[in-house]
């Protein structure tokens, strides 16, 4: 069954490795082109993300030179990786082919300059997270103590995203934050979050988050982290599958979807190690959930909500 995959940090690992991992076969990569055929991943997203402790004036470059390895190494010259610019383009795959859609894990790299946002999406960005933990010049993160929402950079951000069909990426936003970004955007999506209600991680949506997701018709993609998964260790499927379990019983069955965060995790789910294991989740799935559910959660229903 293929899969769309929200998010993943293959990026980061290649330019903190100087371009030196090879998106084709690179080992240290979690999602290679090996790993997502095998996997039968149809779409993966890849994240452009910034480590806070980079300096100010580095990180806007640093966010280019992902965007470079993203079309020099991903795409490049592996015929099968073709480039989603368009919301259409999810339709015109081939069989042989993987989609690849660029992403944006907090916007601390345009400083406050919307300008540098816009030059993003020229290049393919396609979803806008505003923050990742840490608080920056748009709003705060859930790592930040503060716990503020949007300031007026960050609302205009989600104008700009609403002008231009891009998804307002709330995963990572403190809660005040996330329901600013709730009364202003248009296209909102959790690429990678899990139900607080199973494991009580900050990282987690409440239900009152959740619902408010389902309510406007909103993606909720589940994380494969396993301290986002449960308390107990070693994390496993079934733990996962208690989330989907969950964020069906608050009525969002045809709003679940993936984002495994490979690349961007260094524990995993026993069985999920990698993205040639994404099979695994499927057949677990098919043990509780019919196919056309399971074809749901695995690529159909974030379709029917993209942005048209």
């Amino acid at each position: 069954m293929k899969i769309i995959d929200l998010h993943c940090d293959a990026l980061y690992k290649i330019w903190k490795s100087n371009g030196s991992l090879r998106f084709r076969n690179s080992e240290d990569l979690d999602t290679n082109i090996k790993r997502l055929k095998k996997g039968e991943v149809k779409v993966q997203c890849f994240a452009i993300f910034i480590p806070p402790e980079l300096k100010s004036e580095e990180k806007f470059q640093a966010a280019l030179d992902q965007v470079d390895y993203f079309y020099t190494n991903v795409i490049g010259n592996n015929y099968e990786m073709k480039h989603i610019k368009e919301w259409q383009d999810f339709d015109r795959l081939r069989e042989n082919e993987i989609g690849a859609m660029l992403t944006l894990e907090g916007v601390d790299c345009i400083g406050n300059d919307l300008h540098k946002l816009s030059v993003l999406h020229h290049l393919g960005v396609r979803s806008i997270g505003l923050t990742w933990n840490n608080a920056n010049l748009a709003a705060d993160g859930v790592g930040e103590s503060r716990g503020a929402g949007l300031s007026s950079f960050g609302k205009a951000i989600v104008q700009f995203n609403n002008m231009h069909q891009l998804l307002t990426d709330v995963s990572h936003l403190s809660e005040k934050a996330f329901w600013d970004v709730m009364e202003l955007a248009t296209y909102p999506i959790a690429s990678h979050s899990n139900a607080k209600a199973v494991c009580a991680h900050p990282r987690n949506l409440s239900d009152a988050q959740a619902k408010v997701l389902f309510e406007k018709k909103a993606m909720v993609h589940i994380v494969y982290f396993p301290d986002f998964v449960t308390e107990a260790r070693p994390a496993t499927m079934t733990d996962l599958i208690k989330h989907i379990d969950h964020f069906c019983a608050l009525g969002g069955i045809n709003q679940v979807g993936f984002g495994s965060d490979f690349d961007g995790i260094t524990r995993y789910i026993y069985g999920l190690e990698n993205a040639s294991k994404q099979q695994y989740i499927i057949n677990e799935l098919l043990k509780y959930y019919s196919h056309d559910q399971v074809s749901g959660f695995a690529w159909r229903n974030f379709l029917e909500s993209r942005p048209v």
